[in-house]
């Protein structure tokens, strides 16, 4: 069996990319929706609704939980892996977010004052997610996960 055929068998591999995929194109299109505005960066960054980071880790721990039990050792492994992603976004991502935009604003009124800076690229500001974002994230991921496994 060649490379990409043993990966294309791979349930808990497949799960995965498509709970990131999924929550990124969802992610695009409630963007659409919402602003009435095509914003292409959305479909590979962080930041917004559904969380795309919760989809794929929670995808790759249900798909182990159905391929190899919830007492295997792959279990474990993505679920702790999981609970560590979901909290560096709601919590260290979302604070650093914050923190951009602080500085954001900041670099904006010193200019205001008259400051002589030197030109800076903006901080980006859109980098973790808020509780809800993690939530539907993870019940997005859970869904795959446990319904890819039963197709392929």
């Amino acid at each position: 069996m060649g490379f990409f055929q043993t990966l294309l068998q791979n349930k808990m591999l497949i799960a995965a990319v498509i709970g990131w995929t999924v929550a990124q194109v969802s992610k695009t299109l409630l963007v659409l929706l919402l602003d009435r505005e095509l914003r292409w960066e959305r479909l590979v960054g962080s930041g917004g609704m559904p969380s795309s980071h919760s989809a794929t880790v929670c995808a790759l721990a249900s798909s182990a939980a159905m391929v190899h039990g919830l007492d295997s050792g792959y279990f474990a492994i993505a679920a702790i892996f999981a609970f560590i992603v979901m909290y560096d976004a709601c919590n260290v991502r979302l604070e650093t977010g914050k923190q951009a935009a602080a500085i954001n604003e900041l670099h904006v009124l010193l200019q205001k004052m008259g400051e002589d800076l030197t030109p800076e690229e903006k901080l980006k500001e859109l980098v973790g997610h808020t509780f809800p974002q993690v939530l539907v994230g993870a019940a997005l991921g859970i869904a795959i996960g446990i319904l890819i496994p039963m197709w392929i």
